[in-house]
């Protein structure tokens, strides 16, 4: 009987050590001492620099390096030279899990700035809690993304705040009195912003005559523009990103529906227009920023970005660098790089002069700000108004 036992535990032993090794090998993270940590100071990005969502990530990162480059031309933070560690997620919720796992225990980041879809974010955010690595999203509106602790923030306006500027712009701008709505339903973005848009819609006394679904990168959407033709709205909102919401407006227009489409933040991108094509003009959506807004912040950073990108910053560029900069101040101000110590210092953020607007952290970990209103007309971004949050 001892003989068996000794032989069980041998193998019972065996059988752990394998588990163990394959779930190293799952998420592809190994643990090693951290690097340069007397002259650098490391923190963590991830984002989707590949994939359906890709000038998000391109467009947040070229923001953030700019930011980094600046910091560091002054000497650094604490003495010390700030390094970014980016990991690209691809726009998939498992693949921000596995970056941020790498990040915090292969590369010891003493704090992380991502994602910008809200989905990417619900999922690492509860990594980044667990470890007590502070996490700021430049670009996450879901109201959910900051309730997984008290180590998660964001630097942008949240959805329930988008979703009655939106809905009171269709509402009260556009005389809409009735409205359709095509939900992305795998997109925690596109869900949260579709709930708030009909919530708030029905408030000022508009109805939804239409709701309708898709799931991201579906190609063939006319069997619910048809229903929604039938409906005949005055608008039609889509909450969604914007390769999607692109191709819904060209079948829209072969469909003969003429109303004006309306979407959040995730429309902003070059290539809703480069995709699109005439069938967005007379969209609309809210964003973040506009490049002609003459703030001198404003205007400030559009010339270094043109100087470095021959290009004018898209939205994500300036949360990116807003939020890269928010960071540095928080560290900044809390004289050392432990997670608690940046996260109260994050939390204590307030009337942060930033590109996008002056930004102040609330108690719930979100950002107080502006918003602006985009028409798409002839193939170009042009400002329509300026919402202030009410105090």
């Amino acid at each position: 009987m001892k003989t068996f036992l000794r032989w069980f535990g041998l193998a019972l032993c065996v059988a752990m050590a394998g588990c163990g090794k394959k779930t190293e090998s799952t998420t592809d993270v190994t643990v090693r001492p951290a690097a340069k940590v007397s002259d650098e100071i490391l923190i963590g990005e991830y984002g989707s620099m590949t994939g359906s969502t890709a000038t998000f990530g391109i467009g947040t990162h070229k923001g953030i390096m700019i930011a980094v480059d600046e910091i560091n031309d002054k000497g650094g933070i604490l003495g010390k030279k700030v390094k970014i560690l980016l990991e690209d997620d691809q726009g998939d919720a498992k693949q921000a899990n596995n970056a941020v796992l790498k990040l915090i225990k292969r590369d010891h980041v003493v704090a992380i700035l991502g994602e910008v879809a809200s989905s990417c974010s619900r999922a690492a955010a509860p990594i980044c809690q667990e470890n007590k690595i502070p996490m700021l999203s430049p670009a996450s509106t879901n109201i959910e993304v900051t309730r997984n602790g008290d180590y998660i923030f964001r630097s942008c306006f949240v959805d329930p705040f988008q979703g009655a500027v939106i809905s009171k712009f269709a509402f009260a701008t556009l005389k809409a009195r009735t409205g359709a709505i095509l939900t992305d339903k795998n997109s925690a973005y596109s869900v949260g912003l579709a709930q708030v848009i009909k919530e708030e819609f029905a408030k000022m006394g508009g109805k939804i005559v239409a709701d309708e679904s898709y799931q991201a990168n579906d190609k063939e959407f006319k069997p619910q523009l048809t229903t929604i033709r039938e409906a005949k709205p005055d608008i039609i909102f889509v909450p969604g990103y914007y390769t999607d919401c692109a191709l819904l407006a060209i079948q829209a227009r072969e469909l003969g529906i003429t109303q004006p489409i309306i979407g959040g933040d995730g429309w902003d991108s070059e290539k809703t227009t480069e995709i699109g094509g005439a069938a967005v003009n007379g969209c609309y959506f809210s964003t973040h920023y506009h490049q002609d807004d003459p703030r001198p912040e404003v205007r400030s950073f559009v010339e270094k970005f043109k100087k470095l990108h021959q290009s004018a910053p898209d939205s994500m560029a300036v949360l990116g660098y807003d939020a890269a900069n928010i960071l540095f101040d928080a560290i900044r101000r809390a004289g050392k790089t432990e997670g608690s110590a940046i996260r109260d210092a994050l939390a204590a953020t307030k009337d942060f002069q930033g590109v996008s607007d002056k930004i102040t952290i609330d108690k719930d970990r979100n950002a107080l700000k502006g918003l602006v209103v985009i028409k798409i007309d002839e193939g170009k971004f042009t400002f329509a108004e300026l919402v202030k949050p009410t105090p």
